[in-house]
């Protein structure tokens, strides 16, 4: 067995971490890209229904930006299905370049579009890149990262995310509809030409027969150096583990339909899913695609743009936290103490909005700060733990001989409920109320923390590489 490391006496850049830090970081720049479109999205579609401020030669109706608003999630079931099936086949590294392609193509369509159904193509293209980035991101880094810093490497994800939509949301507002594609489509350029730097992950290449490159990886990654007596101990500690693994994994039989039913991967796609499915039922996803929509219901007087830059923000620092305390104290606590906080930020905002709705009560004085901030702390408590801790369960608790598709078959289930979601909160809010919906949501928040408790392990410092129950 390799000994654990203390990430605290070397530091996240330290010398042994610094390879596998830089690959996070790079690998997420088309991450960044994706949370860009996203971001930038929000508040054009406000801008395309309206005569007067649409940049294009036509103006969207309703219908047509519910479908606009949707459609994310049929590209992100595409995404989820295309890469986690092709990610075993031609390996994370060839997957992680694709990725880009339909990220270049949406800015295309977005230039270019003459009617709304390049925007509804713009859109699903945008799906399929996040659907890309979260079936083989996550694995890639988990494949690389040591266990003493792989919570947070693999948080990055998230952090890179909400910084990029933060990026859209000011550029939307302050750079001109033509000059976006034409600037933002270099990024993905970049990125290419980065992820030539690093190889792939030691593991894909054990399973692919190919040892002297996956040596080749692993001292890469580990930044390995000859000379070093400690550090040749370690690689070769290291490498026999990876191939013992490997091993033991090839002697079985190929996978088959059986392998997902087994008592072990029963129980992990079980736990997995469960926590996919609070991190949407709890409703950030929804609040951040209709927040402008939110903000008019209970009849907030902070101007729309001004709400979306910080509400943004909060997005950054909540994904700073998670990356700090991830490794610290552990994933099933970020997630408890998350999906509570995060539960009763959202009953409080219920009642502040049922008060608005429902009785006379003069709230003048708190329109214009209260929701914001009772906002900023469900995005904030739920950026903190249950949006980005998924991503770094799910890799990690999936044995590994199924874990590949297992991730792409959770993540398919959660576009399908993302989807769902997106077209339903709108009605909920309408057909009953903005109280309402959010009182759902703060009821599955409540749930999710005691089902989490009672059946969710801990996962920090798992080998990636052996089944652990």
């Amino acid at each position: 067995m390799v000994a654990k490391k203390d990430i605290s006496a070397g530091g996240f850049f330290s010398r042994e971490f610094r390879m596998q830090a830089l690959a996070a970081a790079s690998v997420n720049i088309i991450t960044y890209c994706n949370g860009i479109s996203i971001g930038w999205f929000a508040p054009m579609l406000a801008k395309f229904q309206s005569p007067t401020e649409t940049p294009l030669n036509f103006v969207v109706n309703v219908g047509e930006s519910s479908w606009m608003g949707a459609l994310i999630g049929v590209g992100g079931l595409t995404g989820n299905i295309f890469f986690g099936l092709l990610m075993d086949v031609i390996g994370r590294k060839a997957c992680i370049y694709l990725v880009a392609v339909p990220h270049m193509c949406l800015w295309v369509l977005v230039y270019f579009a003459p009617s709304v159904e390049f925007l509804y193509a713009a859109r699903f293209a945008s799906g399929m890149t996040g659907g890309g980035t979260w079936s083989v991101i996550p694995i890639f880094i988990g494949e690389i990262a040591d266990p003493a810093i792989r919570g947070r490497i693999t948080a990055l994800f998230t952090l890179t995310l909400n910084v990029g939509m933060m990026t859209g949301y000011i550029i939307s507002s302050h750079v001109s509809y033509h000059i976006i594609p034409v600037s933002v489509i270099l990024l993905p350029v970049l990125f290419l030409l980065i992820e030539t730097f690093f190889p792939e992950t030691p593991i894909y290449l054990l399973r692919s027969g190919k040892e002297e490159q996956a040596k080749k990886s692993l001292k890469f990654y580990m930044n390995h150096r000859d000379s070093m007596e400690k550090d040749t101990e370690q690689f070769n500690a290291k490498f026999e583990e990876m191939k013992s693994a490997v091993k033991r994994q090839q002697s079985q039989k190929s996978v088959t339909l059986r392998d997902y039913f087994t008592k072990r991967s029963l129980r992990a796609l079980g736990i997995g899913l469960t926590v996919l499915f609070f991190n949407l039922a709890t409703g950030s996803y929804a609040l951040l695609s209709y927040m402008s929509s939110i903000f008019v219901a209970v009849k907030t007087e902070i101007h729309a743009d001004t709400n979306t830059i910080i509400i943004g923000a909060v997005q950054i620092i909540g994904s700073f936290i998670a990356i700090i305390l991830v490794d610290r104290f552990g994933r099933k606590i970020l997630l408890m103490i998350s999906t509570a906080t995060t539960g009763l930020s959202l009953a409080a905002f219920g009642v502040y909005a049922y008060l608005v709705e429902r009785t006379n009560i003069n709230l003048s004085s708190f329109s214009t700060w209260l929701p914001l901030v009772l906002m900023a702390l469900i995005i904030l408590t739920a950026n903190v733990g249950i949006i980005p801790v998924p991503a770094v369960l799910l890799v990690e608790i999936l044995p590994p001989k199924i874990r590949a598709k297992a991730v792409a078959f959770c993540l398919c289930l959660t576009s399908v409920f993302a989807f769902t979601m997106l077209k339903v909160f709108p009605l909920l809010m309408d057909a009953f109320s903005v109280a309402t919906a959010f009182w759902i949501c703060a009821a599955f928040g409540g749930l999710g923390f005691f089902c989490i408790t009672l059946f969710v392990p801990e996962t920090k410092g798992r080998s990636m590489n052996t089944d652990e129950e």
